[in-house]
């Protein structure tokens, strides 16, 4: 069952269909995939980091063994009860495509485990996926394509999250957050986070657009710019002098992590639009990067992967978390974390 409206969507992820024994999660935002998968896995057991009654595979278990989706979703829960069985797909091998396609196959035929639930993630899959198809014509199957959110999407995302720490936006001060936020969804729920700690998570306040100028600022000085340009360039000296400019010139270390968040938002929206078969150039335009920088911007695009732009989101999340902790040497914490993305690109070959 192909499910595309958000209600039916939502629906499913709260209660799945006990006769589910498999589920597709696929599409051009990651930070949705990634979101949705987490969701449904959260339903069908009670606890996804139990060893015990939960396994979680990806493209690299698959090609260094072919057989082990099908050897985890055969197993039985070690207490007894449902088995889940997560798999995150970062690249697009079709070697990989069709070893989870046959694994999928066995398993709604009924060969392997029939308490085991399957939570597949994977990126923007086309009609010739094998796995697609596979899990289009299963009878136990469910489908979820993710496509890119639109503006009343991030809205409802950005009331939600800031109503559980009690704390909220005027709507002209929604409006104003909104044409500010990032398009991808991961990128953008750092933003939402870093406002609500700057609200001032529990207060029961509401920001204006006057106070909600204290947070956004004036945009980082064109030294963090360049700064963070240098770091996923591969260019750690640069990079760090850059910042240690920006110091000096009164920035912060939340700011330096912060022009990091966006330009790796622009880094994952050219290589997703380009892998979904779009041209660069207008995958860079489309991203909003400045023609100056357009050349440089691809170069890095060719090299980065979505698989290793969602670690280097998980790894400045935590940075910003880290300079919000009291006595943190922000401005030493975002030197490690540009360091840490420079030393990242470089073994890219960048």
């Amino acid at each position: 069952m192909i499910l595309k409206r958000r209600p039916d969507i939502d629906r499913f992820l709260a209660k799945p269909d006990p006769a589910m024994r498999a589920t597709l999660i696929y599409g051009r935002d990651r930070g949705v995939v990634r979101e949705r998968g987490e969701q449904l896995a959260r339903a069908l057991v009670p606890n996804i980091d139990d060893p015990f009654d939960t396994a979680l595979l990806t493209d690299g278990d698959l090609e260094a063994d072919p057989a082990r989706l099908e050897e985890e979703l055969a197993a039985q829960s070690m207490l007894g009860g449902k088995r889940l069985v997560r798999l995150r797909l970062h690249g697009e091998k079709a070697s990989v495509d069709r070893l989870a396609a046959e694994a999928l196959v066995a398993h709604l035929d009924g060969r392997l485990n029939p308490d085991a639930g399957l939570v597949i993630e994977a990126g923007n899959l086309g009609r010739d996926s094998a796995l697609r198809k596979a899990a289009e014509k299963g009878d136990a199957a469910w489908v979820i394509p993710c496509y890119e959110d639109e503006v009343g999407d991030i809205a409802r995302m950005t009331r939600e999250a800031l109503r559980a720490d009690n704390v909220s936006l005027s709507s002209e001060a929604l409006e104003v957050f909104l044409g500010r936020l990032p398009k991808e969804r991961g990128v953008a729920r750092q933003e939402i986070e870093r406002l609500a700690l700057f609200i001032g998570p529990g207060s029961g306040s509401t920001l204006g657009v006057a106070e909600l100028e204290d947070f956004l600022g004036v945009e980082p000085d064109a030294s963090l710019f360049e700064a963070a340009n240098d770091a996923f360039g591969g260019r750690p000296g640069p990079a760090r002098s850059g910042l240690v400019r920006a110091l000096e010139e009164g920035e912060t270390g939340p700011s330096a992590v912060r022009a990091a968040s966006q330009h790796l938002g622009k880094l994952r929206r050219i290589v997703t639009l380009s892998r979904s078969g779009a041209d660069m150039k207008e995958a860079a335009k489309a991203a909003g990067v400045f023609w100056k920088q357009e050349r440089e911007m691809l170069r890095q695009a060719r090299s980065w992967s979505l698989a290793e732009l969602d670690t280097v989101q998980s790894d400045l999340l935590e940075a910003d978390r880290a300079c919000k902790r009291a006595g943190s040497p922000d401005g030493l914490i975002a030197e490690r974390a540009l360091l840490s993305v420079a030393a990242r690109a470089r073994r890219l070959g960048l």
